[in-house]
């Protein structure tokens, strides 16, 4: 078992703010060898990805609170569980995943007023929170949220499915995000974070667009020299603000 140091909203607040952040989604590793792979990216990762879909809000069905359990008795790192699920679920899976472990629940805009419950909700339980935007979602829906939540992420890809490319649309969203941050008088406190379409040839563009943290994938888990893939990571640098 390993043991955290920080958990809840300390854990995201003591995230490295002058690098680009290595968040790892788990959605990429050998599910029949979670341990293993844990192990290898323990040194490298800023903090887990953790994917959880209904098949409903989204296509297919991702990960579950037991296993959320298990990895988090595995990993000193913070645990970021992304919620894809309907509204009239939001905060009921808010505080299983909250309980199994995770340090921050980010749930969808889209998820209207029953989303801004499950952010308070998951302060009140002692985790942090974010907010998601699916890719045809206008970016101005994170605005209600942006007084309570400590990570913003933008889908830069159809929702619930691998492989995708890039949309042309992310880096400007990106962009805008980063105004509306800003505007809110929040850009301290706020990661900007980037998923779906993490390539060699996407991660700096969407670093220069603004992005604190991109979702690796296969990039990352498909690298067989994980340390130098990470050192260039964090070398990139963002545009100026």
């Amino acid at each position: 078992m390993t043991s955290k140091s920080l958990s809840g909203p300390a854990a995201i607040a003591a995230l490295p703010r002058n690098r680009l952040l290595g968040e790892f989604s788990l959605w990429s590793a050998d599910l029949a060898n979670m341990e293993r792979d844990l192990k290898r990216i323990e040194a490298h990762a800023d903090l887990h990805h953790v994917d959880v879909a209904d098949a409903r809000f989204t296509p297919g069905l991702l990960f579950f609170p037991d296993l959320v359990a298990r990895i988090a008795k595995l990993t000193a790192k913070p645990i970021h569980v992304h919620l894809m699920v309907e509204a009239e679920i939001v905060e009921a899976q808010t505080r299983q995943f909250i309980e199994a472990g995770a340090d921050l629940i980010t749930i969808h805009a889209e998820n209207g007023e029953a989303g801004l419950r499950a952010v308070k909700l998951a302060h009140k339980l002692g985790a942090e929170a974010g907010v998601v935007l699916r890719l045809e979602t206008p970016v101005a829906a994170i605005v209600p949220f942006l007084p309570e939540v400590a990570f913003v992420t933008l889908l830069g890809t159809l929702i619930g499915v691998k492989g995708q490319s890039l949309s042309e649309q992310a880096c400007p969203r990106l962009i805008e995000a980063r105004a509306l941050i800003r505007k809110a008088g929040r850009e301290a406190d706020i990661v900007l974070a980037a998923d779906g379409g993490i390539r060699h040839e996407t991660v700096p563009l969407l670093r220069a667009a603004g992005a604190d943290t991109v979702v690796l994938g296969s990039l990352a888990f498909g690298d067989p020299d994980l340390a130098q893939r990470i050192a260039w990571l964090h070398g990139l640098k963002a545009a100026a603000r």
